[in-house]
């Protein structure tokens, strides 16, 4: 008696029992097997490119943290320097760590210079020409307002930004270089 009722039931119930297209199978582990090697290919690089945004992080938190404790936004305390290094010795050695980094990613970005990404390169550079301007604006008022943190705080910001600009485009890079090495494996 059960067996007639589980019968009757799957008969009531449409089931899509299609088979699937010739060479589903090839294709699934077509696609299977180029993404196992994407990881493999990207794993240290992204890896250590993963790294410094947890980094960058602490390290402007650090910053902020530094000033806010220090007294640096005291009335008493204020001058009258255009440079970040200039607030305290704390925020010295961010604007150090800052523009090592930078030098660093910007050698490898020229490193990374081919005639395929040379346009990608330009425009980075031309980027960063832009954020280096709005820096130099930044530390005109950072002078004038006397040390007022938003504006530390933006000065901080920028960094960042051109890091960012930097990371990225070495990840482009890397986009372009994996889908270059796949256009010549499938050429050969």
């Amino acid at each position: 008696m059960k067996n007639d009722n589980l019968d009757e039931l799957f008969k009531e119930l449409d089931f899509d029992n299609k088979e699937p297209t010739t060479g589903h199978k090839a294709r699934f582990f077509e696609k299977l097997e180029n993404q196992n090697m994407q990881k493999k290919n990207s794993g240290f690089n992204s890896y250590k490119r993963s790294l410094w945004a947890p980094m960058l992080s602490v390290a402007a938190i650090l910053a902020i943290a530094f000033m806010v404790f220090s007294g640096l936004f005291n009335e008493n305390s204020r001058g009258n320097y255009g440079e970040l290094s200039s607030v305290s010795p704390e925020m010295k050695e961010t604007q150090q760590f800052y523009t090592q980094l930078i030098k660093t990613e910007l050698a490898s970005l020229k490193a990374e210079e081919t005639p395929e990404t040379q346009a990608i390169v330009n425009d980075a550079l031309y980027q960063l020409e832009k954020l280096e301007s709005e820096y130099d604006k930044l530390k005109e008022d950072l002078k004038n307002s006397g040390q007022d943190k938003r504006v530390i705080y933006a000065m901080i910001s920028n960094f960042q930004q051109r890091i960012d600009l930097l990371n990225q485009v070495l990840e482009q890079i890397e986009n372009i270089k994996t889908l270059k090495n796949k256009s010549d494996e499938n050429y050969i």
